[in-house]
């Protein structure tokens, strides 16, 4: 059998794990497998949290388990889709009585811990002010200084906290997204669950952040293609900007591939700043994190969008759980890349 070569992954999540402040983001994933008459390798796909799955895994005696991956990923929506009215985040921003689950409380936490570290740049309490600006700034004209003023005293990560097992609000009206970091998350969640299956080698990529174990079924490293931004609406010319291997490594892009837009010749991204309420400028337009676990890479490369280019590299050099690989535009709109030196050690190739 050929090599199966899965790409094109456009990811556009507007359902209930929309990402990324309403931006879009895109990432190429190539996941290598093939018959190998010494290990039995599946392969599933499908949808879920608005955006599209890829599963590829060493399973003992050739076992299928998608159904059983699906139920564990809808325990998840369960858990953290604000678009389930049951969902316990959906209770939380209700001030419902609700048990908190362990889901709730894993993610819940790390975010914290990332606002704490990112200064603020990352904040599962933003997503009123990204909503009020729209995609693209659509509604840009109807937002004024007393509407960013009013939406501040809400949000903020610093204005909840846990409590007795309960989330506590200094305002009742703040309301929790946790969309910048659940699908890391939930790559994590599919990754355990294959494992207590006994796969030793295998490959978990929901809507472009993937965890990876092991090898393929040619015995090699796990390989992910990061796209190149390109001026493309549709997304039809596509080229790979890098090829990365990741052995036993997560992976997470966060970024502006079309949501950007152009002053003096230089393209700066669509993005806000959750303590300004207003978008930031800077020239940063993909962030891609590795990381032992998708949940911190996913919400790393989130605020690396919002930190911009310097302060980026400046963090990320300051976290030794990370390794970061950067696309910006110069000052001639050129596309530019940054990678830390453990980065450098997984590039494949680099366009």
């Amino acid at each position: 059998m050929a090599n199966t070569v899965f790409n094109n992954t456009h990811i556009n999540s507007l359902q209930s794990f929309s990402k990324r402040h309403g931006i879009t983001i895109l990432i190429l994933s190539i996941f290598l497998a093939s018959c190998n008459p010494t290990k039995s390798y599946v392969s599933n796909q499908g949808a879920i949290y608005g955006t599209i799955y890829h599963l590829t895994y060493e399973s003992p005696n050739g076992k299928d388990v998608q159904d059983e991956i699906e139920v564990e990923m809808q325990k998840l929506n369960s858990s953290l889709s604000t678009y389930d009215p049951e969902a316990v985040i959906s209770k939380v921003n209700k001030n419902e009585e609700v048990v908190l689950d362990d889901y709730f409380l894993t993610v819940f936490n790390r975010a914290m811990e990332i606002s704490e570290i990112t200064n603020g740049a990352f904040d599962i309490t933003v997503a009123p002010m990204v909503n009020v600006w729209g995609f693209g700034f659509k509604n840009k004209e109807q937002v004024t200084q007393e509407l960013i003023d009013s939406l501040k005293t809400i949000t903020g990560y610093k204005k909840i906290h846990l409590k007795d097992g309960k989330v506590v609000k200094d305002h009742p009206n703040t309301m929790l997204d946790c969309s910048a970091i659940a699908k890391g998350y939930a790559c994590d969640v599919v990754a355990n669950f294959l494992r207590e299956k006994g796969c030793e080698n295998y490959m978990v990529e929901i809507g472009g952040e993937v965890v990876a174990y092991g090898e393929n079924a040619k015995g090699k490293a796990w390989s992910i293609g990061i796209s190149n931004p390109k001026d493309d609406e549709f997304l039809v010319n596509q080229s790979l900007k890098a090829v990365v291997k990741l052995p036993s490594k997560a992976l997470a892009t966060s970024g502006n591939y079309r949501n950007f837009y152009v002053e003096d010749g230089k393209k700066y991204a669509h993005t806000i700043d959750p303590k300004t309420g207003y978008p930031v400028q800077h020239s940063l337009l993909s962030s891609t994190v590795l990381a032992d676990n998708c949940m911190t890479a996913d919400a790393y490369a989130t605020a690396f969008m919002v930190m911009g280019l310097e302060k980026s590299i400046e963090l990320a050099n300051s976290v030794e759980e990370i390794e970061v690989y950067f696309i910006y535009s110069d000052e001639d709109g050129n596309y530019k890349t940054y990678a830390s030196n453990g980065f450098k050690s997984h590039l494949v190739k680099e366009n």
